[in-house]
């Protein structure tokens, strides 16, 4: 058994395919109408076979609500692996996004969280070098 897709609540999937891509360096996989929506995937570009994120609309009554109360606690949805979370801020501010942690070592790892201006806040973490 392997993971396959993963997914991503977003308020808006044209919005949520513009950041996930143009800032953070996702690429588009699959893209094709279901219903009202549409099944929208990104890939890591050093990973095209690996596990897919669904930009998935949070359409559902449930979602909004769960989406606000991690967002006024603090918590992420997810967490995305990067080399270099110090690095990777840097880049991302340049880019213009918002963080609500900045780098933080935490034992063994370091990881910021930033807005994904989809209503989700998202970890980035890194192990630390020896």
């Amino acid at each position: 058994m392997r993971i396959n897709l993963t997914s991503v609540l977003v308020d808006d999937q044209a919005k949520a395919l513009d950041f996930y891509t143009d800032v953070l360096g996702f690429e588009k996989k699959t893209d094709f109408a279901a219903g009202e929506a549409r099944w929208l995937t990104v890939v890591s570009p050093d990973d095209p076979d690996g596990v897919e994120l669904v930009l998935e609309p949070d359409e559902h009554p449930a979602a909004r609500p769960f989406k606000q109360a991690l967002v006024a606690d603090g918590i992420p949805y997810t967490s995305f692996a990067v080399d270099d979370v110090e690095k990777e801020h840097a880049r991302l501010v340049a880019a213009g996004v918002e963080f609500t942690q900045p780098p933080t070592a935490m034992g063994p790892m370091t990881t910021a969280v930033f807005d994904d201006t989809c209503g989700n806040l998202i970890q980035i973490a890194s192990m630390a070098t020896s």
